[in-house]
This record gives C-alpha cells, structure tokens and sequence, in this order.
C-alpha cells in the first residue's frame, strides 16, 4: 500500500487505514462528547436552578463556538500543521471539559463553552479534511460512508453513556475528557501522514461558503433538519397522540436510518458522475416524506417505516454533501471548504429548531411537517438549478 507523498494531500491509490483511523478518531471523540456533553450539562443546570431560557442561551454557544472558530482553524493549521493544530484542540477540548466540573458559577460556563465547542469544531473540520484529502477519488464516498457511520455512532454512544453513568460526580466528566484524550494517540501515530497546508486559502472564507453550495446547502439542510427534528419531533409526536416512549422510539428508527445508510449511499455516489443528483434525489425523498408526515399520525408502523428511510436521507445529505466538496477542491482550498461545511452546518443547527418551533406556534402541530417541507423544497430549487447551469467553476 502506498504512502502519501510527504508534504502533499494528494490522494493515494487504495485507502491508507493510518490516516483514516487518525480522522475517525477525532470524529468519535467529537460525536460522544457532544452527545454526552449536551445532555449532561443541561441537567446539571437544571438541578442547579437555573431558568430553562438561560439553559437554551448558554446551550446556545456551541453553535456560535463553531461558527467563530471555523474561519481561523485553516490559518491556523497552515502555520503550526494539520496534526498539531489537532492534538492542540484535543487537549483544550479535554481541560475545559473537565473545567465543567470544578467551575461551578453558571457565567463562566459561557466562555467555557466557547472554548470547549471551539477546540471541537476544529477537530471536526480537520479530521475532515484529512480524510477527504487522502481518500482515493474512486473510493471517496465509501470512505466517507465509514467516516459518517462511525459520528453517527458517537453520537448515539454519547446519551448511552449518560444514561449509565448519570450526572453525579466528576466521573462522567473524566471519562468524556479520557474520551476525548484517547483520540490524541492515533493522531500522533499518524502525524507524518497528516496532509501538508503549504500555502494560505486564496480566498476570503465567506467566498468558500458559496463556492461549492450544493455541498454547504446540503449541510445546511441536514443540521437544520437534524438539530430541529431531534429536539421538537417529540412535542410534535406527543401532540400527535404518541406516548413519549413512542415518540422517543419513532427518534430512536430515524437514527438506526441515519446510521445503516451512510456506507451504502457513500458508494452509490462514488458510481455516479455528478453527486449533485443524488443530493437532489435525496431532498425530493426528503421532501415528500416531511409532507406526509401529519397523515401518517394514525399509525406508528408507517411512521416508523418512513422515518427509517427519511433519516437515512438526511444523513445522506452530510456524506454525499462532504464526498462532493472533496472532488471539487484540494489543498488548501479544501482545508478552508471543510471550514466552511462546518460553519453551515453549525448555523443550520441554530436557524433550524428556531424555525421549525416558530412554524408550530404559529401554524399548528403541522407547522413541524410544514418548516422540514421549506427546508427541503429550497434545497431542491438550488440542486436543480445548479444542475441545469452547469457552472464551469466549482
């Protein structure tokens, strides 16, 4: 198997496991420490007496963390390289995680927070663009599909983990911190094979939001969706006549769907010639299942059924999205494109429970179904026309 040439991103022939497991690594760290941190935080604060606005607010932060650190982690890591830049947020994600703990006034979580969510969003773009700059063309979207899978597992690892070990303590902040701290070792093995930034993006990084926008679009939507619909599907449910078991069950379908279709949609793109049709495909999907929703209240086997493939496709969006990025772009000018993807994804994840609660206060139970369909319906207004200009340029 060959090795990549150092100080080069260019892909190899077949996938190089050091670097994938180094990329997925991080990805398992960040997916069970948000999954575990997010949940575990809000109930010590909760026990704490603190008002459930300012609980929202301060949750608020990672999203605002990643929107602000997105634009200087490529800079960054094309000073102090991809790998230390990395071990560097590991480390700071690992110390303020363990900060929760011993700092116990509630406005200093805020820019604890802002550190915490920041160190992660660097691992998660850089972990990104070393898997995609050295994932062989051929085979991007497979290698993605693993990638996608093992963050969809993380992220379901880390409520399980909550659930067992609950929020008394300091263990559940240690073992997030150990957590997060065991990613640093594939990472250092694999250093000299981290993909070199010899030379600064060429463009300012707002440019780099709108050069490939049916990929930034397709993440938009997915954390749009995805923030929106795992917090408000169950009021949506209840409200519907489901019990909360069942409601929490029909979230539990569309995260099985989420994580079975990432490997088999990665390499059903990695057969077609413009991904930008399956991205399409999957938002009209998309789209008619959110509009079928409200008739299919009166049975939860079908609302099962189609949650399993709707997740499916809304995941699909963040794989396909992510694997047409890296065909477009290298260097450089993918290390900041994967700044970007983040950067969309994170104000997806605030824009989307907004909109999606105003629609239900403003429309009904059905105004859930309605704000999905929107998001949807634009997406596949964008693809098509893209689809149709057929742009020279990226």
């Amino acid at each position: 198997m060959s090795k990549p040439p150092s100080g080069t991103s260019a892909p190899v022939d077949e996938i190089h496991w050091p670097s994938l497991i180094a990329a997925v690594a991080s990805i398992t760290a960040v997916g069970i420490a948000i999954g575990l941190g997010l949940p575990l935080l809000s109930i010590i604060m909760e026990k704490r007496g603190i008002a459930p606005t300012l609980i929202g607010l301060n949750s608020a932060m990672a999203g605002l963390a990643s929107m602000a650190a997105a634009p200087f982690t490529t800079k960054f890591a094309h000073r102090h390289g991809v790998a230390p830049t990395m071990l560097l947020a590991i480390l700071f994600s690992a110390v303020s995680a363990l900060g929760f703990y011993y700092i116990t006034n509630f406005w200093l979580w805020f820019p604890l927070r802002i550190v915490f969510h920041g160190a992660i969003t660097v691992l998660f773009i850089l972990s990104e663009f070393w898997i995609n700059a050295t994932a062989p063309p051929n085979r991007r979207g497979f290698v993605l599909g693993i990638y996608g899978t093992v963050l969809s597992l993380g992220f379901a690892s880390g409520p399980l983990l909550f659930s067992v070990l609950g929020s008394e303590g300091i263990l559940p902040f240690a073992v997030g911190a150990g957590v997060i701290l065991l990613a640093a070792i594939p990472i250092y093995l694999a250093r000299g094979e981290s993909p070199v930034l010899d030379e600064k993006p060429g463009r300012h990084f707002m440019r780099y939001v709108f050069l490939v926008p049916t990929a930034t679009a397709a993440v938009f939507i997915f954390g749009a969706v995805e923030s929106g619909g795992l917090s408000l599907f169950p009021i949506f449910g209840t409200r519907a006549g489901f019990t909360e078991s069942q409601a929490a069950l029909l979230l539990t379908v569309m995260g099985v769907g989420n994580f079975i279709f990432q490997i088999p949609l990665g390499m059903l793109s990695d057969h077609v010639k413009d991904r930008r049709t399956i991205l399409s495909a999957l938002t009209v999907i998309g789209l008619i299942g959110a509009l079928f929703l409200p008739m299919l209240v009166e049975s939860w086997f079908l609302m099962a059924l189609v949650l399993l493939f709707w997740g499916g496709c809304v995941s699909g969006l963040y794989t396909v999205g992510l694997s047409h990025l890296g065909s477009r772009l290298e260097g450089a000018d993918l290390a900041a494109a994967n700044a970007a993807f983040v950067f969309s994804y994170a104000v997806g994840t605030v824009a989307g429970p907004q909109v999606i609660g105003a629609a239900m206060d403003i429309t009904g139970n059905d105004g859930f179904a309605w704000a999905i369909a929107a998001f949807f319906g634009l997406y596949v207004v964008l693809s098509l026309v893209r689809i149709v200009l057929k742009p020279k340029r990226p």
